[in-house]
């Protein structure tokens, strides 16, 4: 692919003047549209050492409005980073609806850099590229566009141009050992380069390969590229703009025809614990959990453990009897509600990246990214292409967790509805316990059959091996709290 560019394509000085205003007016245009449109923008340059990269994203950003884009400059991870997947720090830089982010360099660090110096190894390539091209489809699918340069210059120019850094003294800095390094293993880098660009390149989030010999020609190059993908998104998002899947509230639902058996009706809710063996299973269950949560802290493991369930089904006593002898400085509990402004400004997993734990923590979510499937999906929130797009991008979000090395458990916390209404009006009556129940509890209740059939195909479309899901029995609350904590003993220790 790349050794076959023709590098010696050239714009002259006249062509150059007489086009570039033009593009540069078009451009700027096109800003104020896609910000009064809400259409997230994401540029990407990868390119060679010396291809110019920082000359042509300011070339690139002159003619913008500066209060709604960011360069965000990637360097390679620091200690804080490398403790977390790879994608989270680009998950918190991704621009909001009307905005724009250009990255110099990117996560193809993991692909090129990384790969090359063995930080990476071969038989984890295919992962991070399966992890790439996820997060690049989730992010088109929510409305972003994503352009791809990959700046292209010959072996021979990239050493000319180091020659000609190096001998000026203001300018010698900006060439470190490591970028004569890579010029002295060009070939690999090529191959490497190669490989990244067959096995990312796609509809959503095309390459283009820019021939950067001729700062001119690569200038005009990108302007039009970048002018091209925004009309035709603008344009696209202006005939469709009257056949918009309407978010609108379920009347209705009906099991899905591949699910033609209900999960949670096999439930046994009669499952107890005899309260007189409750106490001292619970105390040596606790301990159980400090030391291992040490044996992770030293071994760098985190651990994600996700609570869903009924209203009143227990997930606050539960989760406070998980962390009861936990050291506090590594974990966290994440209450999830209702996304706010600027969450959702960005794609919905966003948020939950964000909060995920550095290696050797612990993250508890209470509610989770299921929202989007459950209460988003039922109340008509989100749309139906969004939730049922949802299944496949949570699943992928947590191969990626699981591919870093994190443990994983999911547990819905299932109770029947006679235990709710007794749990209800328990709290009701009850001065102490009725900050608990709310308006919205009730008027949930009042759609059980239609969360339910939303909680089975959940469950169904996202146990996977790698993240499967644990249904507690729960009308029990001290069996629950304690399958709970069984089930995190046992999955550390099989880790560890």
């Amino acid at each position: 692919m790349l050794e076959n560019i023709d590098l010696s394509r050239k714009v002259s000085k006249e062509e150059y003047k007489s086009v570039k205003g033009a593009l540069e007016l078009k451009l700027a245009e096109l800003q104020r549209c896609i910000k009064k449109m809400e259409i997230p923008l994401i540029i990407v340059f990868e390119g060679w050492d010396a291809s110019g990269k920082g000359t042509l994203i300011n070339e690139l950003i002159l003619p913008l409005d500066p209060r709604n884009f960011r360069v965000y400059s990637t360097h390679s991870p620091n200690q804080e980073e490398i403790m977390y997947p790879f994608l989270c720090r680009f998950w918190r830089h991704t621009p909001e609806r009307g905005r724009i982010t250009i990255y110099d360099r990117s996560w193809y660090r993991m692909a090129l850099d990384e790969r090359v110096s063995g930080s990476v190894k071969t038989e984890d390539v295919q992962n991070v590229f399966n992890d790439i091209r996820c997060f690049e489809r989730q992010l088109a699918d929510d409305g972003n566009i994503i352009i791809k340069f990959f700046l292209h210059i010959s072996y021979y120019e990239q050493k000319k141009r180091f020659e000609e850094l190096s001998k000026n003294k203001t300018t010698s800095w900006r060439i470190s050992e490591n970028d004569l390094k890579r010029q002295r293993h060009y070939k690999k880098y090529l191959a490497v380069t190669e490989e990244m660009l067959a096995e990312t390149d796609s509809e959503f989030a095309p390459w283009s390969i820019v021939e950067a010999h001729d700062r001119r020609f690569a200038t005009l190059k990108i302007f039009n590229t970048v002018i091209s993908a925004l009309e035709h998104e603008i344009n696209r998002k202006k005939r469709d703009v009257d056949n918009i899947n309407k978010r609108v509230p379920a009347s209705s639902f009906d099991l899905p025809v591949d699910l033609n058996i209900s999960i949670l009706d096999k439930v046994d809710l009669s499952l107890d614990c005899k309260p007189e063996n409750y106490s001292s299973k619970l105390e040596k269950r606790q301990e159980q959990i400090r030391e291992l949560a040490h044996e992770l802290y030293m071994r760098k493991i985190p651990l994600v453990v996700v609570y869903q369930g009924w209203d009143a089904a227990g997930k606050g006593g539960n989760i406070k009897r998980l962390t009861q002898n936990l050291d506090p400085r590594g974990y966290e509990v994440i209450p999830v509600s209702a996304p706010n402004t600027i969450e959702k400004a960005h794609h919905y997993l966003r948020r939950f990246w964000i909060r995920m734990p550095k290696a050797g923590h612990i993250s508890i979510f209470d509610r989770s990214w299921y929202g989007r499937v459950l209460d988003e999906r039922v109340e008509g929130f989100c749309s139906e292409a969004e939730w049922k797009r949802a299944y496949r991008e949570i699943n992928e979000m947590e191969k990626h967790l699981t591919n870093f090395g994190a443990i994983l458990l999911k547990f819905w916390l299932h109770i029947d509805k006679d235990e709710q209404l007794k749990r209800f009006e328990e709290r009701q009556n009850d001065e102490n316990k009725q900050w608990k129940i709310t308006d919205e509890d009730w008027r949930n209740r009042k759609k059980w059959d239609m969360y339910k059939i939303a909680v089975e195909e959940m469950l169904f479309r996202t146990s996977t091996s790698h993240a499967p899901w644990t249904i507690v029995e729960s009308n029990s609350k001290p069996y629950a709290r304690l399958k709970v904590l069984e089930t995190v003993i046992s999955s550390i220790e099989e880790r560890i």
